[in-house]
């Protein structure tokens, strides 16, 4: 009784908190403008820099020393910070001494409404592995006898078709499973599938806005909107389809045995994948008809997903008590004629299973970037990048420090600089972005997940013998934009 009260006391409290943000607005709001010191000569800057190099060199090793990304980087978010803060706090003019406090906040909503996003779009993907979906989808790839050659070009056109849907790390990782499952012992074929995978899932990404963290970050801060990105739907088959011809070349048209293998659906599956269609239709249109943030759409449509969760649960939970078992301990379910072993479904189970590492790893790098930015290091890297080098040439540059660092901070480098550029500038940075990362097997989170899944098999050195073929493909995809989708650019696009 006493745990009731409490909670109804917090309800109670929160609800008139925010009712008192709405009827006493100034309150919740000091100041919105930033007054900012150019600090690229301090030491401050200096130590910020060499912080971020730190932090971000032990997420690069990563494999190696076993420590997950998000750690080093949140630490290195709140060092920076902290230096920021006590800078702007020591100076005798008071319009100095929020400046920290306006900056971290701009850039805390710009993490908030990325972090849900992907914690709905997470969940679903979560959900409809639990229903069996992807499981099903392997065990027909795998059964059907297919030859090599085959397999090649089916998990490439698959993970192209899929990742922009769900997402380029769950794509790539479905894919190379089948890659592998089929390819058994034959590790030659298992490391050119998996790199076909990977390029695959990277640039069937590039074009939607749901298929990378990249073209999520572009789309949520406005500068292209939902249709712009099909413009890239050419550029980025192209971007795929080059390497993947040339190295088709070198696969067996061997035949192996079938894999006696089923995976049966389990209850709710079409209709969480209706729910994760609509909630995708939510987010659109809540971004281009209701002038809201797309993350609205999304949480709306997790709120449908908890709620259809809640009639699966209770299914289940009868299903149980039929069976005269308990409630909760590891039963035996009756569902639709099979047998399956397993507790009755929990939507907030899909909830934990959500990579948590990667999501404060994107708190770590939007917060250390976005420091950097208040020190002032991404107006200068904004003028010798877009002023010195010009937007092409920029944008290029972009795809390949992609590779070899992150997409994901270096594309939100890119948004925080805001270069004035034109669409079809903004969507040649979108693609390099997205496409970039496939020239190194580090270069992308689908290829270093794939990496951990074919140890040994594909591997840094396998992915690097065939960069010159990824290569053509990064270089056709942006020439074919700049010739496909010259209608956009303001001006002549020139490579210097």
């Amino acid at each position: 009784m006493f745990n009731n009260f409490r909670i109804n006391c917090s309800l109670f409290s929160s609800v008139f908190f925010s009712l008192s943000l709405l009827a006493f607005p100034q309150i919740s709001f000091a100041s919105t403008e930033a007054h900012l010191l150019d600090l690229t000569s301090h030491w401050i800057g200096y130590a910020s820099i060499a912080v971020f190099i730190l932090a971000y060199s032990l997420v690069i090793v990563e494999e190696k020393i076993h420590m997950r990304k998000s750690k080093p980087v949140m630490i290195a978010a709140g060092i920076i910070w902290a230096m920021i803060a006590t800078i702007y706090a020591q100076q005798t003019d008071p319009v100095f001494h929020h400046t920290a406090e306006i900056m971290i906040r701009h850039n805390l909503l710009e993490y908030a409404e990325l972090f849900l996003f992907l914690l709905a779009a997470m969940t679903f993907i979560n959900t409809m592995g639990d229903r069996g979906v992807f499981d099903a989808l392997r065990s027909w790839l795998v059964s059907k006898g297919f030859s090599l050659q085959t397999i090649f070009w089916l998990t490439g056109i698959l993970a192209f078709v899929i990742s922009p849907i769900a997402d380029n790390l769950t794509t790539a990782l479905l894919m190379a499973t089948v890659a592998m499952a089929v390819g058994g012992t034959n590790h030659k074929f298992v490391a050119l599938a998996c790199i076909n995978i990977v390029v695959a899932a990277n640039a069937g990404g590039a074009f939607s806005p749901f298929g990378d963290i990249t073209t999520l970050m572009v789309w949520q801060k406005g500068v292209v909107d939902f249709h712009q990105f099909f413009a890239l739907f050419a550029p980025s088959v192209v971007n795929w389809l080059v390497p993947a011809i040339i190295m088709s070349f070198f696969v067996s048209r061997e035949i192996p045995p079938a894999h006696n293998e089923t995976a049966t659906l389990k209850t709710g599956a079409f209709t969480v994948i209706f729910l994760f269609i609509l909630t995708i239709t939510m987010a659109v249109c809540a971004h281009n008809f209701l002038h809201l943030p797309p993350v609205i759409g999304m949480m709306t449509g997790l709120g449908f997903l908890k709620i259809y969760g809640y009639f699966l649960k209770m299914r289940d939970k009868r299903l149980l008590q039929t069976d005269d078992s308990s409630y909760g301990g590891e039963t035996t379910l009756s569902v639709e004629g099979l047998k399956q072993t397993g507790k009755p479904f929990d939507v907030f189970k899909q909830l934990e299973h959500a990579e948590w590492d990667t999501l404060m790893f994107f708190y770590g790098i939007i917060l250390c970037v976005g420091g950097l930015g208040t020190i002032g290091y991404l107006t200068v890297g904004s003028q010798l990048m877009y002023g010195d080098l010009g937007p092409t040439n920029a944008n290029i540059l972009v795809g390949l420090l992609s590779a070899i660092i992150d997409n994901i901070p270096v594309m939100f480098a890119v948004l925080s600089m805001m270069p004035s550029m034109d669409h079809g500038q903004w969507l040649l940075v979108t693609l390099t972005a997205g496409v970039g990362g496939s020239l190194l097997s580090i270069g992308s989170a689908a290829g270093v997940a794939v990496m951990g899944q074919a140890k040994g098999i594909y591997t840094f050195m396998a992915h690097l013998k065939w960069i010159w073929a990824i290569a053509l493909g990064y270089a056709a995809s942006i020439a074919l934009h700049l010739w496909l989708n010259a209608s956009l650019f303001d001006n002549i696009p020139i490579i210097k």
